[in-house]
């Protein structure tokens, strides 16, 4: 996978060939801040927060320009820059092959995790990863089996086009195995479809948790779904946030090359882990 530093690498010699300047990687001093334009974005309804954080900071150091997102969903945001409808693909999965046969390049901007969410009165705080596999594919049935209450599991995931949802299954191995009960479009209703519903398990991004009530993220193989553990990798069930673009980020407009210069700074990291993401460090 490309990261986020080598893709700017051709971006930074540029600015360092037109002129002397403070060279602390601290201050977005080097930017210019004169860039102006609008940035088209579609794609995961997991990134909505951040994206939506993205377009109010990125002012402060460009004043003149605009990002316009939506949020239909990974599969779509990847397929509206592959037909050139939008300069950006949020996906919150990793590339597929074909997909990058277009001439998508996968700039991952974040690591996130994939919490597994019960109800609150659920007494379950741990799952193995061999659990939510049997649970999700159907082989287990009641809470009681996996030492909860005896009670039917209701089983949420996302729509088809998800990124959560290909990342979740594709992580475990059970891509078109898994039997729903429900298929939710949006990460917001899967929490609420958990709160609401006793007996319900869903996936949501790790942000989606941080002060929601009503339900409780369990352990995976008795690791909680944090920072630290995303980071050193002790959580297993993670996954990229990937600004997908088609061709190199150097190769992009001035506009959308600032949006990728200002998360590389450090204001821009700043930003993506006020949602609760870790930098990608390799």
């Amino acid at each position: 996978m490309k990261k986020l530093g080598a893709l700017l690498l051709a971006f930074a010699l540029s600015f360092s060939l037109v002129g002397c300047g403070n060279s602390s990687s601290s201050d977005d001093d080097s930017a210019n801040t004169d860039i102006s334009g609008t940035v088209t974005m579609d794609g995961s309804t997991s990134m909505e927060e951040l994206v939506n954080g993205l377009a109010e900071a990125i002012t402060e150091v460009y004043p003149n320009l605009t990002i316009e997102p939506q949020f239909t969903g990974s599969g779509t945001g990847i397929q509206s820059v592959i037909d050139g409808k939008v300069d950006i693909g949020n996906s919150s999965r990793a590339l597929k092959d074909e997909e990058l046969a277009e001439g998508l390049v996968e700039n991952i901007v974040a690591l996130d995790g994939i919490a597994i969410i019960v109800n609150s009165e659920n007494t379950v705080t741990n799952l193995t990863t061999d659990q939510v596999i049997a649970i999700y594919t159907g082989e287990i049935s009641n809470w009681s089996e996996v030492g909860g209450p005896d009670e039917a599991i209701v089983v949420i995931g996302r729509e088809a086009s998800s990124g959560t949802r290909g990342a979740f299954e594709e992580i475990l191995g059970i891509e078109d195995e898994c039997n729903y009960a429900q298929e939710i479009n949006s990460t917001g209703a899967v929490v609420a479809g958990v709160q609401s519903t006793a007996g319900a398990i869903g996936y949501v991004s790790l942000e989606a948790i941080s002060d929601a009530t009503g339900i409780t993220a369990v352990q995976l193989d008795s690791v909680e779904c944090n920072t630290t553990t995303i980071a050193d990798g002790s959580y297993t069930l993670q996954r990229p946030f990937v600004m997908a673009t088609k061709g190199e980020v150097s190769e992009q407009s001035e506009a959308v090359q600032a949006v990728f210069t200002y998360l590389e700074s450090d204001a821009g990291q700043e930003l993506i882990e006020s949602f609760g993401l870790v930098v990608p460090t390799e």
